[in-house]
């Protein structure tokens, strides 16, 4: 069983175009959407990294075998916390455009989400759609993709995101999401698009030395290139689950 999970600002809509290149049947994915990520908020749920982790450790109990994971950009975050605490539920995994790097200091919105006030009014900058659709292909997203994932980009998503950088302190992470990749399984890969103008190439291949894990990097792909480069990626995947 895969588990595919997507990131900010993202939906499973992210994931379509790679599932679909692997040719995989009904039942041997999911993709499940993050709470408050264009699926119901459940009630009392914080929208913590902590209780974000928690929530992808309980997708995966379900199965009730081993599963290979596959996160982008949170989606990667969460994979690797994942992996890390519970490592004996996970056959493998593969994160891309994302890692738990004690010296990334965050890309700027993220250091502005994290930021009371400024935060909400970054958001509320972006509550008109031609305005977000256009931030995020000028960020690199591919325009067909942001028409999709726009309309899910509403209150609940914007406030979601909110209180999720500020529990990650703007991505800056340190004490157990660091120390605890030391349990990280061994059959792990990383995935990257070479231009990604919110975590910078140099982050990969740093992670990639220090945990010993193999690097592709995709040429003249961005920060979406899990989704522009899904045909690519698929063959990596394919190679990496038959090791």
């Amino acid at each position: 069983m895969i588990i595919f999970v997507h990131g900010v600002p993202d939906t499973p809509a992210l994931l379509q175009p790679l599932i679909a290149a692997l040719c995989l049947k009904p039942g041997d994915w999911q993709a499940p959407a993050l709470p408050g990520f264009g699926s119901p908020l459940p009630k009392g749920f914080p929208c913590t990294k902590d209780a974000y982790t928690d929530w992808l450790i309980r997708e995966i109990e379900r199965i009730g075998r081993p599963v290979h994971l596959v996160g982008h950009d949170w989606g990667a975050l969460l994979v690797l916390r994942a992996a890390s605490l519970r490592p004996e539920l996970v056959s493998s995994w593969c994160v891309t455009n994302a890692v738990i790097d004690p010296l990334y200091r965050g890309h700027q919105t993220a250091r502005i989400w994290a930021t009371p006030v400024m935060g909400e009014l970054s958001m509320l900058a972006i509550r008109n759609s031609t305005r977000i659709e256009k931030a995020l292909i000028e960020g690199g997203m591919p325009a067909t993709l942001a028409k999709t994932e726009v309309p899910h980009i509403d209150k609940t998503m914007r406030q979601s995101i909110l209180k999720l950088y500020r529990s990650a302190n703007g991505l800056r992470f340190a004490g157990p999401w660091v120390d605890d990749l030391a349990k990280l399984p061994r059959r792990g890969q990383l995935f990257w698009g070479e231009t990604d103008a919110f975590v910078q190439l140099d982050v990969a291949e740093r992670f990639s030395r220090q945990h010993a894990i193999p690097l592709h990097i995709e040429r003249g792909a961005g920060h979406w290139a899990c989704h522009e480069r899904a045909s690519q990626f698929a063959d990596v995947l394919r190679a990496h689950w038959s090791q």
